[in-house]
């Protein structure tokens, strides 16, 4: 059998999980993006958009995208910001804390089943290896970012 490659294992291993959350989140009429970011937002004093898309490792643009259907679908509200004029707050709805509650509860599942299915060792090699491969990525360790 060919050896399989590290990214290709990340990749394939992300879309499972992510058409899983999909699957899940279409039973609530939601997506797995919606999910992510009701789980970012703060339940109790909302978020500053600008500190949501680097919470959650999105561009811009594109979270604007899933603001704007989420405050169509009445899970989140707009507020300015006391502390930045300019700013604005995140705040979820009771709908949007419903949803949150659901969100949250499929995540828990998630992880209590791995937990159970992998030993504890197993899954502390496999957080120290994520973090190495982030930490790689995010210091430019990888590639030399000076070979334009």
């Amino acid at each position: 059998m060919k050896e399989r490659t590290i990214d290709y294992i990340l990749r394939t291993t992300w879309l499972a999980v992510q058409k899983m959350y999909n699957e899940e989140a279409a039973k609530f009429e939601s997506t797995m993006a919606t999910g992510f970011t009701l789980l970012s937002i703060d339940p109790e004093k909302g978020t500053p958009s600008t500190a949501l898309g680097p919470k959650m490792g999105m561009e811009a643009t594109s979270l604007s995208r899933i603001l704007k259907t989420m405050q169509a679908k009445g899970l989140i509200e707009r507020h300015p910001n006391p502390e930045d004029g300019r700013g604005v707050i995140i705040r979820l709805t009771d709908f949007g804390r419903e949803k949150r509650t659901n969100s949250k509860e499929k995540v828990l599942t998630f992880n209590e089943t791995i937990k159970k299915n992998i030993t504890e060792e197993k899954l502390k090699n496999f957080y120290e290896v994520a973090d190495v491969i982030s930490d790689m990525i995010c210091n430019k360790k990888i590639y030399d970012q000076n070979d334009n």
